[in-house]
């Protein structure tokens, strides 16, 4: 695949603005199902795999299709990953909302946009770049149905182009993205290379952000923290989950059943582990309770909804003493709620949940790291003290992207502290 001479393209020839190296934010603007989130995450590990610290950030709706999604990527040099007010480089694909992204961006801010959006008049004051995606897309996808998740991986390419993002990190990132679908990741790396000749050929750098390569990444991962916790239980040893769906601590049960596939499988073939997706909530902490009295590391995760229906079984097994661990992933509101914002409300209701003296043991986590390890900490202190340990969590932890340094392989640990 092509490459970028990152030596070539300055833009503070063509801008007269000094170029801003490794501190940007980009926000990609598009549509809940249309294939966006492979090409973010292909976006967000190619600049990570360049040495550049890092991080992932959504906002999206709950799981309807054809809603506003957004999809923001910090890459700092000092190492500042919290999203930040400015966007510095907007990817505008959704029709309904890209007037008012344009609108709210700072000036001199760059602009990736859809053709037929016509952004360009908006504003006398950013930088706009106009791809038409449909023409690029349509030679590289032949079959229709798939060019609305091909569609996205142009503007990669394109981006790759304006900002020097190596190809061969973007071949990475897609190999690994579509590890066992071969045609997949040569489809995708198709369009990619289309967005990249594209920019190269038709669009003349103006603004001042671009990337390259430093070496601040050195042993580390990028994870979200409901697979860091689905992995700190299988460590922890865990055999039984019990769930029912709920966002956004769906992607810790989806994340665990993998790993339980992967590592909890005898020389037999048998599975040693037991997954149940319940009827309700009800019914997972009640089976979960069942299989902690029969003496197993057993589990379930929810949020804040699921943690109310849970408040009767949870003050049996506070009394009947009886160990077991519940992952609780906070979003913002009571029953439907926002179950795609994050919060941290559950903390007081939670402490005491139950009817009586109740006073439960809870851990925090702040991070992918200790998501891994706290997970330990809780069956162990489960089993310790005889009870409930619940683990608090949010959605912002949890379903977003973080940088992290490797796990430590679980040696003793008797408990939080020891």
């Amino acid at each position: 695949m092509a490459t970028t001479d990152v030596g070539l393209r300055e833009s503070a020839g063509r801008t007269g603005v000094a170029p801003v190296v490794n501190n940007m934010s980009i926000q990609v603007a598009t549509v809940n199902g249309s294939g966006s989130q492979s090409s973010n995450t292909v976006l967000l590990k190619s600049i990570f795999q360049m040495g550049i610290p890092v991080s992932g950030k959504n906002l999206f709706p709950s799981n309807i299709a054809g809603l506003p999604t957004w999809y923001t990527i910090r890459a700092n040099k000092d190492g500042y990953v919290a999203r930040k007010k400015e966007i510095d480089f907007l990817v505008a694909m959704n029709q309904e909302t890209a007037r008012d992204d344009v609108m709210t961006l700072a000036p001199s801010a760059a602009v990736l946009y859809d053709e037929p959006l016509n952004l360009s008049s908006l504003r006398q004051d950013l930088v706009f770049y106009s791809v038409p995606f449909d023409k690029l897309v349509a030679p590289v996808c032949p079959e229709a149905k798939l060019r609305k998740l091909v569609k996205n991986m142009i503007y990669v390419g394109v981006l790759a182009q304006l900002i020097d993002i190596e190809m061969a990190e973007i071949e990475k990132a897609i190999r690994k993205q579509f590890a066992k679908k071969v045609k997949a990741a040569n489809l995708n790396l198709a369009a990619v290379q289309a967005g990249f000749d594209y920019a190269a050929a038709s669009l003349t750098k103006q603004d001042p952000y671009r990337v390259k390569r430093l070496d601040k990444n050195h042993g580390k991962i990028i994870i979200d923290g409901n697979a860091a916790s689905a992995l700190g239980c299988v460590f922890a040893g865990v055999t039984v989950l019990s769930w029912y769906p709920i966002t956004p601590s769906s992607s810790l049960a989806e994340s665990m059943i993998e790993y339980l596939k992967r590592f909890r499988v005898g020389p037999d073939g048998k599975a040693t582990f037991a997954v149940v997706q319940a009827e309700d909530e009800l019914a997972a902490i009640g089976m979960v309770m069942g299989a902690g009295w029969a003496g197993a590391r057993a589990m379930t995760t929810t949020s804040g909804p699921g943690i109310s229906l849970m408040s009767e079984f949870a003050g049996l097994s506070y009394y009947a003493e009886i160990p077991a661990v519940v992952w609780d992933i906070q979003r913002v509101g009571p029953s439907t709620g926002l179950p795609t914002r994050t919060s941290q409300g559950d903390i007081l209701s939670t402490a005491f949940l139950s009817h009586g003296d109740t006073k439960h043991i809870m851990l925090y986590p702040s991070s992918p790291h200790e998501c891994f390890t706290m997970a330990m900490d809780a069956f162990n202190l489960a089993e310790q003290f005889q009870t409930l340990v619940f683990v608090l969590s949010d959605l912002d932890l949890g379903m977003n992207n973080w940088m992290s340094d490797p796990f430590p392989y679980p040696g003793r640990r008797l408990s939080a502290g020891k």
